[in-house]
């Protein structure tokens, strides 16, 4: 037996040290029956060990840990083979006994600061003799990096991360024990705006959104063999850093003639500023409202190196660098040059007109400056405080010719386990799949964004809402999802309704409850359940959901149609003009409407799974009550739909809005002929176009929706990739076929919401879906057809890895899976729609299949009902 990836709560492949839960709960993954063996090996010498039968979410089986407590948790099968072990600590809990500390200096506003420097000594011999750990637990109002002795502690990018900082803020649990030095240690700290107090949101943005102080909290404390906690006393200092303005929108610029590489070291007196170190201000916790709390996912993290694959010299002297993935990050360089020398670092994501497209920037200039220390060695750099979104970059005024090595891009993302793959016989495809991967780690930047470039990078709730099912899919992502659903309800109970974006920004978007929008409170909590199976995130949003169900109701007026107030409807219809993106064919309240239904339904179903019937019987009710209303509003007897547009139609299928099956025929006969009509162009926003594909399917035609996948001309999923693409596009036109960018003033080239078609792609194009929650039973139900001769697609799920390849040769279909250890699966015949049970581990199927695009008489995309099927 091996047994593989032990992890705590929601938190796969992510956080043990550091921990806000005494009794976390602990699943692995084994690819056999238990039972099996839980070991926790206390930091004080005990041995506690537990019989388990399950893997998943299993209740903490010893003693509760209390703040700054810890030790080894293993996991292991029958006769104590192959274990897996990991360091599982609580963080400090609400065990504060420091305060902030400040550089007292007054801060311009309305322009990039400076980052500051931090300093506090203290010597070991005035500390306890026998130290078995050191820890740092810190966090600060901006965002910090540490040092102690001169090297880097950790490897958290922009800590603490974006949180809505009035009432959260995230600490993080820092290991010092082996960087400890006899006698004299230096603790040192670099600190800047980030999001706290730098200039965030669109339209212009903000400056101060959370406060005018920038300020570090860090709580040192060694712990002894006897199990005693004890604090290090810290005298903090300050001085100028060289990073002498920073934004996260406007760039770095970092000025290495001010730095002085001891600073953070045992003797290093040094400062370049003539007023040397000095007293910090200190600010008490008290006169903030926020809570630390820990984390409950890995921090940001530079994941990555690529290296540009092409390099040119411009006619300006620039050097123009490709890299041929649009990324979140920013560059590394490596050069030498005399002291004085500026080097300006430019980013794109597009070339226009063979030069850096920087207009989608609007305000985020994102140039960052590297003033050279002239040493006559070779100078690395890197910024620390900024982030940028690009493909491109020119380096200007670089001294000499460019080597390789010289320049390389660093991706910069939150630290998430992959988990899933898509491939196929088409090219296109798979580039589009590895678009929708790219997005999204792109995206995942602390909280779910729209964009990595732009004057905006904020947590849209509707782009969140429509590619969850992706999001969990792709990468493990709950812990990122859990943080953020609690900003969504603390930021919901102080505005009355949920925000069109978390964390809200008051920056002139109108702040007005919106459907798809707001229904991201019920929605993303449902998908993050139904891909793991925890109900947990379900009870700790509750509350939340129904706050959100409960004002819709009252918006509504009991009557169960929402037609009235602001609402983005089906945003970004192709349609749409560049000037006016929520200029949708389709009626924003018949969108409104329909989500309605759909999140009572969902919260109906929750309240169910946590036992709360009166709840379940209640919005069950409003959700029938809404159903019937819209019913009566939307459709004809015979199903005709209001607004006779793709998304309205799909809108009514997929969220099962029709009054009956001939109601259910008849929208899907007339969803087919629009779509033909559309000559199989994509005619749907962010509402339609995640739904689209499925609602082809359920009026009867994988074949369509085959045709609307592999279309390759504007607009369509594949468009962008005949054009070079390697992320999502916000607009379908976001380039046009000239190659000039849409004129509009909202365009980006890194959005994942209309990537969202790749769940699509698993669930149906491979056929890989989950047929229960938490995947304990696993559907594969392969739909062969669009010309493609295989495709495959794999998921390491909760419980073990589910995959599936499907390939054709001739008329023979062979239909390979793979079950995890702890489920079991069915395989659906394509064609016939025979059901084959099938057990953990792998099985190979093959059936006699001939596509009717073979026959001269069928259509051109489709199947005809295989021969024969043999397991």
């Amino acid at each position: 037996m091996t047994i593989t990836e032990l992890w705590l709560e929601n938190r796969r492949g992510g956080l043990t040290l550091g921990i806000g839960e005494s009794a976390p709960r602990v699943s692995f993954i084994a690819d056999a029956a238990g039972p099996f063996t839980l070991r926790f090996a206390h930091d004080d010498g005990r041995v506690e060990s537990a019989e388990v039968a399950g893997t998943q979410l299993l209740a903490w089986p010893f003693a509760p840990l209390a703040p700054r407590s810890g030790g080894i948790l293993s996991a292991s099968g029958a006769g104590g083979a192959d274990d897996v072990a990991v360091r599982v600590e609580t963080g400090l809990g609400d065990d504060w006994t420091v305060d902030f500390v400040s550089p007292s200096t007054a801060a311009p506003r309305d322009a990039p600061r400076p980052a500051y420097l931090l300093r506090a000594r203290f010597d070991r011999s005035t500390l306890p003799s026998d130290i078995r750990r050191a820890r740092l637990y810190a966090t600060a109002h901006g965002v910090y990096e540490l040092e102690l002795n001169g090297a880097r502690v950790g490897d958290d990018v922009l800590a603490p991360g974006w949180t809505s900082y009035r009432h959260r803020l995230r600490s993080q649990t820092h290991d010092l024990t082996d960087l400890l030095a006899d006698g004299e240690n230096v603790l040192g700290a670099w600190l800047a705006d980030g999001w706290y107090r730098g200039h965030i949101g669109f339209d212009g943005g903000v400056w101060d959104a959370y406060g005018t102080d920038v300020a570090l909290l860090a709580q040192l404390e060694v712990t002894t063999g006897d199990g005693r906690h004890h604090l290090v006393p810290l005298e903090w200092t300050w001085a100028p850093s060289p990073i002498t303005a920073v934004g996260l929108y406007e760039g770095e610029t970092f000025d290495a003639r001010r730095h002085v590489a001891g600073w953070s070291a045992p003797g290093g007196e040094e400062t370049t500023d003539a007023a040397g170190w000095r007293p910090v201000e200190v600010l008490g916790r008290a006169s903030f409202s926020a809570r630390i709390e820990a984390p409950t996912a890995l921090p940001v993290q530079q994941t990555e190196t690529l290296a540009p694959v092409s390099v040119e010299r411009r006619p300006d002297g620039r050097i123009r660098l490709d890299f041929g993935q649009n990324i979140s990050g920013v560059l590394r360089i490596r050069l030498r040059a005399d002291a004085g020398h500026r080097v300006r670092l430019h980013h794109a994501e597009v070339l226009e007109d063979d030069r850096l497209g920087i207009r989608p920037l609007r305000a985020a200039v994102s140039i960052d400056e590297y003033v050279a220390a002239g040493t006559g060695a070779t100078e690395t750099y890197s910024p620390r405080f900024t982030i940028h979104g690009f493909q491109y970059a020119e380096l200007e005024n670089w001294p000499g010719e460019l080597a390789d090595g010289d320049v390389e891009a660093v991706v910069i993302h939150t630290g998430m386990r992959r988990t899933a793959w898509f491939s196929s016989s088409h090219p296109g495809l798979d580039q589009l799949h590895s678009n929708v991967v790219w997005s999204m780690r792109d995206n995942f930047v602390d909280l779910p964004t729209d964009c990595p470039q732009r004057d905006e990078r904020v947590g849209w709730t509707g782009d969140i809402q429509v590619f969850a099912p992706t999001a969990v899919r792709l990468f493990a992502s709950h812990g990122t999802l859990t943080g953020w659903l609690r900003d969504v309800a603390v930021e919901q109970a102080e505005q009355g309704h949920v925000p069109n974006f978390v964390p809200w920004v008051e920056c002139g978007f109108p702040n007005f409850p919106t459907a798809a929008w707001g229904d991201a409170a019920v929605i993303v909590p449902w998908e993050m359940y139904l891909s793991d199976g925890d109900p947990r995130i379900l009870a700790d949003q509750y509350d939340s959901m129904r706050a959100w169900v409960d004002l819709v109701d009252r918006l509504a007026g009991g009557t169960g149609l929402w037609g009235t107030g602001f609402q983005l409807g089906d945003w970004l219809d192709p349609t749409a003009p560049p000037d006016d993106p929520g200029k949708s064919h389709t009626d924003r309240y018949l969108v409104a409407s329909a989500y309605h239904v759909r999140t009572s339904r969902i919260l109906a179903e929750a309240a169910g799974i946590l036992g709360r019937d009166d709840d379940a019987a209640h919005y069950g009710a409003l959700a029938a009550k809404a159903t019937r209303a819209f019913q009566d509003e939307f459709l004809s007897a015979s199903g005709r739909v209001v607004s006779d547009t793709p998304t309205s139609i799909a809108v009514a299928l997929m969220f099962d809005l029709s009054a009956d099956d001939a109601q259910i025929e008849r929208a899907g006969r007339r969803l087919r002929e629009l779509v033909a009509q559309g000559g199989f162009h994509i005619s749907t926003g962010f509402v339609g176009t995640p739904i689209i594909c499925d609602a082809l399917v359920r009026a009867g035609s994988m074949d369509d929706a085959y045709h609307l996948l592999q279309q390759e001309e504007l607009p369509s999923w594949l468009y962008p990739v005949s054009m070079g693409a390697t992320t999502i596009w916000e607009r379908w036109d976001s380039m046009l076929p000239d190659g000039s960018i849409n004129p509009g003033d909202m365009t980006s080239f890194n959005h994942y919401a209309l990537g969202a078609v790749a769940d699509f792609l698993h669930r149906s194009v491979a056929g890989l879906a989950a047929d229960a929650p938490g995947w304990a039973r696993v559907r594969f139900a392969p739909r062969p057809g669009g010309g493609l001769t295989h495709a495959s697609a794999r998921y390491d799920s909760v419980r073990g890895t589910a995959a599936i390849r499907w390939a054709r040769a001739g008329d023979e279909l062979t239909i390979s899976v793979e079950v995890p250890a702890a489920a079991t699966g069915v395989v659906v015949l394509p064609g016939t729609g025979e059901e084959i049970e099938v057990g953990p581990g792998a099985h190979v199927l093959r059936t006699s299949f001939r596509a009717a695009s073979e026959d001269p008489d069928a259509p051109a995309y489709g199947w005809r009902r295989p021969d024969a099927a043999v397991a």
